[in-house]
């Protein structure tokens, strides 16, 4: 399909929302009818040829009494769906009055198989018939979808055009909505990116045999549709016989039903089954199954509450043991649940054997999964287990504005669990933020996309692993630190005239502090005693001989702090800091405090059961580019050159005067 055919296409439809819907819905509502109707066309598209055949399949199975007559009506239709009803839809634009054309529509839905029974369920359409016919517009919008100047049918658009189709007008929606940055649809030149690294790096160790692709947020199913037909491209270029089955959980009704549908419309009922419903995260609808490759571009940003209380604290995709038996759990906070969906799919991957190549993961995610969170925090951990079982290969870095709904900077990740030889205990950074195609005109905030000549080029720089500008390999301990605690002695100085506030102790506490105190103090000054060091509270405390309790609460107001007075065993919060130990400084944690931190605090020590492993990514790191700054002889000379200009300004006031 060509750029001009398909924005004709997207123009039209999306005309009949403003031709027909207007003042009768509210902009944000145009959604409701456009999309199960631009559905329902592309169904009625696909099974006009076949109509009468399956009407007489059906009178013959009625006639002999068979009740599950589903199966044998889909051989008649040659599709993994039907409609027993007697109409197609343009059999409809026939009828005069508001009530038949009701009744009539209501029957044709009614007559779909129970597959797209629930499609049509899950987009709540039927509550529409009533608001369309109430407001006379029914027989308009049915007529506007079956006009000779569109055409949805099979022979015009194929799946992946249909598909593109329906994204598009998605994506209007959401804009006119004014949807969150998070809910975004993936452009097909980053879905098709995404494509090449799951497979061009194996694509010498495809055999024959079965593959499954998953995406637990699968939206309308484009990332599946393209993932199947590029692994069937590389199966044919091979020669090799491949049977592809897709697998997607999706959250959202409206794009559930679009990617139910369109598996349908490409014969497959069983593919269409695959596609579960619900949260991924609280009702994994594929738990306990496994997958070969796994593309995802989960929402980022999004609060995971409502999910929380269903996963618990102990669900076995979120809690792991490290490679040295250490249980960690790596829930993050609830503001932000992406790295979830990377860890349901690291938690599907297939053990590498002599019949798997194990599996490779690409997910898309912002930049909050590569440095949020504090070591020993869920994140921290999430980027540790992953790191510490060497299943990183690469992250790349992505242009801003590459999405229809939000600007910001995105990563793509690459996973695997079987790495090749040269990729064991690394990690490959790319960064292509300077790498796009720019638009001709914005798609929301999208204005740049990958050409082919681009996408290339990053798929070759990931293959050929060589550093350079815009690629770094770096060894998995380069992004793991440890997180210690330095605390020093506290030090305290008995006070020479100590003030207890009035009401902080009971009668008997008082006069037990007061006594205790009288006995420290001689002479008529009330001074304390010269043999007693007040620079020392572990002796005066001894002197004053309080319950610990009660000293403990009035040591606050007998005390101040004093950076001379004998130091005790125990740490000072007011001077407690916590320092960052990159895994590769040399000698470690010890040599970090001799060298960074004794010379200026000469008391200082580890609290060695505070310290914790974490683990960060960061691409500022390693590819901050500096601006470069003009030399000084270039500033001088345009200083001296102003100078000029100011003086013969000044000389020509002065003459004029």
């Amino acid at each position: 399909m060509d750029s001009k055919t398909y924005g004709f296409i997207v123009s039209f439809i999306w005309g009949i929302a403003d031709e027909c819907l207007r003042d009768r819905y509210t902009r944000g509502k145009y959604r409701d009818v456009i999309l199960p109707m631009t559905v329902i066309r592309r169904l009625d598209a696909q099974l006009e040829r076949s109509k009468e055949v399956v009407l007489a399949r059906k009178a013959q199975l009625d006639a002999v009494g068979i009740k599950e007559s589903w199966p044998a009506l889909y051989q008649a239709a040659g599709q993994a769906f039907c409609n027993v009803s007697p109409f197609r839809l343009r059999d409809l634009t026939s009828r005069a009055r508001v009530q038949t054309l009701q009744a009539d529509f209501t029957a044709y839905l009614d007559g779909f198989s129970p597959n797209v029974q629930e499609i049509l369920n899950k987009f709540d359409f039927r509550r529409q018939i009533g608001k369309m016919a109430e407001g006379s517009i029914l027989g308009t919008v049915i007529e506007k979808f079956v006009s000779p100047d569109i055409d949805l049918g099979p022979e015009r658009l194929d799946n992946h055009a249909m598909g593109t189709v329906f994204e598009e007008l998605l994506r209007r929606f959401n804009e006119e909505n004014n949807e969150e940055a998070g809910e975004h649809w993936t452009p097909r030149d980053v879905v098709e990116l995404m494509a090449d690294l799951a497979f061009r790096p194996v694509a010498d160790r495809i055999k024959d045999g079965t593959y499954l692709c998953y995406d637990g947020a699968c939206g309308t199913g484009g990332m599946l549709t393209v993932a199947q037909a590029r692994l069937k491209a590389l199966a044919d270029a091979t020669g090799k016989s491949l049977s592809i089955h897709l697998f997607g959980q999706e959250i959202n009704a409206e794009t559930y039903a679009i990617a139910k549908a369109d598996l349908l419309l490409k014969g497959d009922g069983a593919q269409a089954e695959n596609i579960r419903f619900g949260s991924t995260l609280s009702h994994d609808g594929n738990r306990g199954r496994s997958f070969d490759f796994m593309l995802s571009n989960p929402p980022y940003g999004k609060n995971w509450k409502a999910d929380k209380e269903d996963v618990g604290d102990d669900d076995p995709r979120f809690v792991r043991a490290l490679p040295d038996g250490t249980v960690v759990s790596m829930l993050p906070r609830v503001s932000d649940g992406q790295l979830l969906f990377l860890l349901n799919n690291v938690a599907k991957m297939k053990p590498v054997g002599d019949k798997s190549l194990g599996s490779r993961i690409i997910e898309v995610h912002n930049g909050s999964s590569l440095f949020t969170g504090d070591a020993g925090g869920g994140e921290s951990n999430a980027r540790r287990f992953l790191i510490e079982n060497d299943l990183v290969e690469a992250i790349i870095a992505v242009p801003e504005n590459m999405f229809y709904n939000t600007g910001i900077g995105t990563y793509i990740w690459v996973l695997s669990n079987n790495k090749s030889a040269e990729r064991r205990g690394k990690i490959q950074l790319i960064d292509v933020t300077s790498l796009k195609k720019p638009l001709r005109k914005n798609l929301g905030q999208k204005n740049g996309e990958f050409s082919p000549e681009l996408r290339e080029r990053i798929v070759q720089t990931f293959l050929a692993m060589e550093e350079g500008p815009i690629c770094r390999v770096l060894p998995n301990s380069a992004f793991g630190y440890w997180s210690v605690t330095v605390e020093r002695p506290l030090r305290l100085r008995l006070l020479d005239d100590p003030q207890i506030p009035e009401g902080l102790l009971k009668p008997a506490e008082f006069e037990a502090v007061r006594a205790a105190l009288a006995r420290l103090k001689t002479g008529a000054q009330g001074a304390f005693t010269a043999t007693l060091h007040r620079t020392d509270w572990a002796a005066c405390a001894k002197a004053l001989a309080l319950k610990p309790t009660l000293l403990k609460k009035v040591r606050p107001y007998l005390t101040c702090r004093d950076t001379e007075a004998v130091p005790l065993d125990e740490p000072d919060p007011a001077l407690r800091d916590t320092e960052i130990v990159p895994f590769d400084y040399p000698g470690g944690v010890d040599a970090f405090l001799l060298n960074e931190v004794r010379p200026y605090a000469p008391d200082a020590y580890l609290d060695p059961a505070k310290t914790q492993v974490g683990y960060e990514i960061s691409f500022t790191k390693y590819f901050y580019k500096p601006a470069e700054l003009r030399p000084l002889d270039v500033i001088l000379a345009d200083l001296r050159a102003l100078d000029a200009q100011a003086a013969a300004l000044m000389h020509t006031i002065t003459e004029e005067a």
